[in-house]
């Protein structure tokens, strides 16, 4: 009998906590998930980039990459001048994509 008690007692308890496991879940697969997919992207992006290449800084920034230096710097160059920033700065990379004719 005591036992009988004990297990319903478990289970109870484990239907009560279903919902809190659930929300666990989803807040993972839709929040964590693609933010971590995300910064793999941008990190991979940042390595990859080379010479010549027009990005934009995190800063709104515009230019163009004329230098590449081993300590994680890069220089940029704007209508400004050249500026030298950090790697991790960078946010994306300027495309033709914009200034493509509309089909």
């Amino acid at each position: 009998m005591f036992l009988t008690i004990l297990l319903q007692a478990d289970a109870s308890s484990f239907t009560s906590m279903l919902p809190i496991f659930a929300m666990i879940i989803v807040f993972y697969l839709f929040m964590i998930r693609p933010q971590m997919k995300r910064q793999k992207n941008e990190k991979k992006f940042q390595t990859e980039i080379g010479k010549g290449t027009k990005v934009i800084t995190s800063s709104g920034i515009h230019g163009k990459i004329v230098e590449l230096n081993t300590d994680g710097t890069v220089l940029i160059e704007t209508g400004a001048g050249k500026i030298r920033f950090e790697r991790s700065a960078i946010s994306m990379e300027l495309t033709n994509k914009m200034n493509a004719p509309k089909k």
